[in-house]
């Protein structure tokens, strides 16, 4: 099983790369977490999705403290990663959002895995349910499972967050992802969606939430690989901004018909770094983990 980390970002609004940032006394990031944590789980190999100039810096700070442990590949963002006749305006800098990134690795996903991004920590018990899910779909096609979280799991009391609310039906398979900014209000959640049309509302602590934690077998590459073009057409006028989300294909892939989505509730809590005042409190967590045996001290 294949763990594909999306490492491209700069964490704009946190002021740098947020995936090399040390969170404990020991010099480890939180992807390292993830990382011993999917090793536990049973995953064999990780995959970096990152920006090519960043390579040096990855491969020395993360890849070469972890790749006696498990193989270690890289793929690189690039923003001339386009289907022919395409290109990106000269003035574009921002890599053109997951699902292009996830395409960056087609060549390298074996069958199948799952996707994080770099600077959440997700939990052990998050991997458990994605490599039992992955170890079920095995030679399957058009099934996925999203590893969902609380949203009241999920929150900084220093600002809002962006989270993917999930709908889904009586077996649990999605039905939507309403992209949206989260903020606690009074003892409710107040949810903002991106989309302006749908109105702002209080959900409860307890809504499922997405934190990217997608599940696929290899056969999302060619969808998203099919799409990208129809993408890029619909966007010819806001090529500097736009961004080809890996949430979105997959809610426009669910209300086709074409795929089903499993949400697979984990009663993990989420930590990371979304604002500069989070990186006290993340270090305080990940700490009391490590002293109740959680995690071994200094991981590796």
């Amino acid at each position: 099983m294949d763990l594909v980390i999306l490492a491209a970002g700069m964490g704009s609004r946190f002021g740098g790369l947020k995936q090399i940032q040390k969170i404990d006394e020991y010099g480890n990031f939180i992807i390292d977490y993830s990382i011993y944590d999917a090793i536990r789980a049973g995953f064999d190999r990780v995959i970096f999705i990152i920006k090519e100039e960043n390579y040096e810096i990855f491969k020395e700070t993360i890849g070469k403290r972890v790749e006696d442990k498990i193989e270690v590949k890289y793929a690189f963002q690039k923003l001339d990663l386009l289907p022919k006749g395409y290109k990106m305006p000269e003035n574009r800098i921002k890599p053109l959002g997951t699902a292009q990134a996830l395409l960056a690795c087609k060549d390298l996903i074996s069958d199948t895995f799952a996707i994080i991004n770099a600077d959440d920590f997700y939990g052990k018990e998050s991997f458990e349910i994605a490599a039992e899910f992955l170890k079920s779909i095995k030679n399957s096609q058009n099934k996925y499972a999203n590893v969902a979280y609380y949203v009241s799991n999920t929150m900084t009391e220093n600002g809002s967050v962006k989270r993917g609310v999930l709908g889904f039906d009586k077996n649990n398979l999605l039905n939507d992802i309403c992209e949206s900014s989260v903020e606690f209000k009074d003892d409710k959640v107040l949810m903002k969606p991106l989309d302006e049309k749908i109105p702002e509302r209080l959900i409860e602590k307890d809504t499922l939430v997405s934190m990217n934690l997608f599940c696929f077998s290899k056969d999302i590459m060619n969808y998203l690989e099919e799409r990208f073009p129809k993408f890029l057409d619909e966007n010819q006028n806001n090529l500097e901004k736009c961004e080809y989300l890996l949430p979105t294909v997959v809610d426009e892939l669910i209300k086709e018909g074409k795929v089903t989505v499993k949400i697979l509730s984990s009663p993990a809590v989420w930590y990371g770094i979304t604002y500069k005042a989070d990186q006290d409190n993340v270090e305080k967590s990940l700490k009391a983990l490590v002293d109740n045996g959680q995690y071994k001290k200094g991981l590796w």
